[in-house]
């Protein structure tokens, strides 16, 4: 039997995979009721529960791994009405030609993205309400929604579709006025300017809130309904600015009155590196506190931190010091505190994980609220409390509650995994830290059964690359499969080495943009290199049988590992990844081509390509197995093909996985199981590992 399939002792790839996962958590603005999505194999449903017993109940009722994502979950503030969206592939760097939805199932019906109305209760059944994106529901129970870039509407038993009204721009973030009457929205215009405007009725005209040449965005309502405050940054233009060598990107927060469009600058970032605006979850996160100021979150002494700002303008003050990023947020419901999670906590290893915390936008000591080997993230607040999702190195993630004391904390039942999942037989990974040759410090988790001899040791490499792989489950669902692959082949015989290198987050914004990194000159594959020739030094592990996986931006690094270095990484496996930079830099910038300026465009090409996999095909020569969706929105398919041919040309040994109709991030569990078993088999048959007894 292979290690692919189920060891006397040890568990399947579909065993490692059946955990549930957990995502998209919200509650309503003024009721105590959440609602989240669970998928399990593939099987994807919306489930809510009210206060105070919180008790979960399954609000709709889908059965198939049909690849058909739900997202965008949306209360009406009184918790009465439940929006959510079905299909579409909302992580896609580019829309499909046509705009098509994704169908990995390969329905013979075209898939279209649909809003559909749950019932929050689970005593009506859920029911589609018309094809669109992006709702958002009024406390009068009015919906509205995008779709084609413009902005409709349409009665919540699906009848009455119809644009809300016109604008020329791409409209987006949509923000319903508290009494629910003016309805606020992001307007794109050109691709290089953009403005924030207000619909408050058919019978009066769009207004627009100081217009500049500005890129307005983030509309977010004072709670008295009289100002809007959003994010403005310089509109796109100017000379060309440097490709090789970063550039600061300023931005402010204006605020601008409804009545008349007027409009003021209440905060300016730096204009040096780390005044740039945020890239990270919820990028600015702007919102109004409950004593009239606003916070947001910026990164200007390193790390990504909370920050209150008189709406009146004013000094901003830190509201979250210390060395460590602040990532999802939710306000109470008296908007006098912010709960977030944070890397960050008593235990030095809490750097790799997230626990929450509670902090007053009048500012003084942040309140733990979670703490230990658990991890915690997506606070979503109620009455007295905090609903968020939360796991471990066993356990999957799944929706807990505690009060915002950080007492009481408990697991709402019902979520419990299903009798063949695996994670009792997880490993716990370790926090390990070593030096790359610049002198960087990087970090990784190491995967190791005990009692491992003579094990060869497999590097994995996440994408993004802003991501952190942690000290358990992730909070991304691509990462939560990656996670459990890598236990899978610590349990079958491996040592794994999951690396968190230079331009992941976590670790401040001088790490996450570190200098020639990615298409700039590939700083960051040295953390790659140097962890696997740390990994070869781990008691326990072969150094002559390393691998390395990993998919995306990972599937990069694990092309550029074969092909500059097959002297030491011995085999891998490549999911979807890019493989000449130059046609990214082509792609993005190569509209300078129609222009006399052209900056430094052709020696962006050339640093481009030699920072490539493709340029170093000429020393690869260890075996690769290349696995990618055909209808990929984030890597073109191209990037494979062209891979493939040029091994071929080279004469190295490499096998295909390609599965057509799928995506980036694989929508269906079938997918998933097929891809991670064609993994775990090929490293098992070209390492040589053997099951842990």
């Amino acid at each position: 039997m292979g290690t692919a399939a189920r060891a006397a002792d040890g568990f399947s790839v579909a065993d490692a995979l059946a955990y549930p996962f957990t995502l998209g958590l919200v509650s309503a603005s003024k009721a105590d009721v959440v609602a989240w999505v669970r998928v399990v194999k593939g099987v994807r449903n919306v489930w809510a529960a009210s206060g105070p017993d919180y008790a979960p109940r399954q609000v709709t009722q889908f059965t198939a791994d049909d690849g058909q994502e739900l997202t965008q979950l949306t209360f009406s503030p009184d918790g009465r009405t439940l929006v959510f969206v079905r299909g579409g592939d909302h992580d896609a760097n580019w829309p499909a030609a046509g705009n098509l939805a994704p169908d990995p199932a390969d329905a013979t019906e075209q898939p279209k993205v649909t809003l559909w109305l749950a019932d929050p209760t689970g005593a009506k059944p859920a029911a589609k309400i018309a094809e669109g994106d992006a709702p958002a529901v009024s406390s009068k129970g009015e919906l509205a929604y995008v779709k084609d870039g413009a902005v409709w509407t349409a009665k919540l038993d699906g009848t009455g579709a119809k644009k809300l009204f016109f604008d020329r721009g791409k409209d987006s973030e949509l923000a319903w006025s508290p009494d629910g009457g003016k309805l606020a929205f992001a307007s794109a215009r050109d691709g290089d300017h953009a403005f924030i405007g207000v619909f408050s009725g058919e019978a009066q005209p769009l207004e627009w809130l100081a217009p500049s040449t500005s890129v307005d965005r983030e509309p977010v309502w004072a709670p008295d309904g009289a100002r809007i405050a959003f994010t403005r940054q310089p509109g796109r233009g100017g000379a060309p600015p440097p490709i090789l060598t970063r550039q600061p990107r300023p931005w402010a927060i204006w605020t601008a009155e409804v009545a008349t469009g007027a409009g003021k600058q209440v905060w300016k970032s730096g204009e040096d590196l780390h005044g740039s605006y945020p890239d990270v979850a919820g990028q600015a996160n702007l919102d109004w506190a409950g004593n009239g100021a606003l916070t947001f979150l910026s990164e200007a002494d390193n790390w990504p931190h909370l920050y209150a700002v008189p709406a009146s303008g004013g000094a901003a003050k830190l509201l979250t010091p210390g060395a460590f990023m602040v990532e999802h947020m939710a306000r109470t419901r008296d908007g006098k505190a912010i709960v977030y999670s944070a890397n960050t906590g008593k235990d030095p290893d809490d750097n790799q994980r997230r626990h929450l915390f509670r902090v007053s936008t009048d500012g003084g000591a942040p309140v733990a609220l979670t703490a230990g080997t658990t991890l915690e993230w997506s606070p979503a607040t109620v009455s007295g409390g905090v609903a968020f999702i939360g796991a471990d190195a066993k356990n999957p993630p799944a929706v807990d509650v505690i009060a915002m004391s950080g007492s009481g904390r408990k697991q709402l039942a019902g979520q419990a995994p299903p009798a063949e999942f695996a994670g009792a037989k997880f490993v716990v990974p370790k926090k390990v830290t070593w030096k790359a040759p610049d002198g960087w410090t990087i970090e990784g988790q190491l995967f190791q059964a005990p009692g491992a001899k003579a094990t060869p040791g497999v590097i994995f490499v996440h994408g993004g690359p802003p991501r952190q792989m942690m000290l358990g489950w992730s909070y991304m669902d691509y990462y939560s499969n990656s996670y459990a692959v890598n236990q899978y082949l610590a349990a079958h015989g491996f040592t794994v080495l999951s690396v968190n290198y230079r331009l992941g987050i976590a670790y401040g914004w001088d790490f996450q943009h570190a200098p020639q990194g990615g298409a700039a000159g590939s700083s960051e594959y040295q953390d790659v290199a140097s962890g696997g020739r740390f990994l070869q030094q781990v008691p326990g592990v072969d150094p002559k049988r390393i691998g390395i996986w990993g998919g995306s931006y990972g599937g990069l690094l694990t092309a550029l590992g074969l092909a500059r270095n097959s002297d030491l990484f011995k085999a891998g496996v490549d999911y979807h990844g890019v493989h000449d930079w130059s046609r990214s830099i082509a792609r993005q910038y190569g509209a300078r081509l129609d222009r006399y300026e052209k900056g430094d465009l052709a020696a962006a090409m050339e640093t481009a390509f030699k920072a490539s996999p493709d340029a170093d095909i000429a020393t690869w020569t260890s075996p690769v197995l290349l696995i990618q969706g055909d209808d990929d929105r984030n890597v073109h398919f191209a990037e494979t093909i062209d891979l493939a041919r040029r091994l071929h040309a080279k004469g190295v040994d490499f096998e295909e996985l390609v599965i057509p109709d799928e995506i980036h991030g694989f929508l269906r569990y079938a997918s998933w199981l097929k891809a991670d078993t064609a993994t775990a088999e090929y490293l098992t048959r070209k390492l040589g590992a053997q099951p842990a007894r």
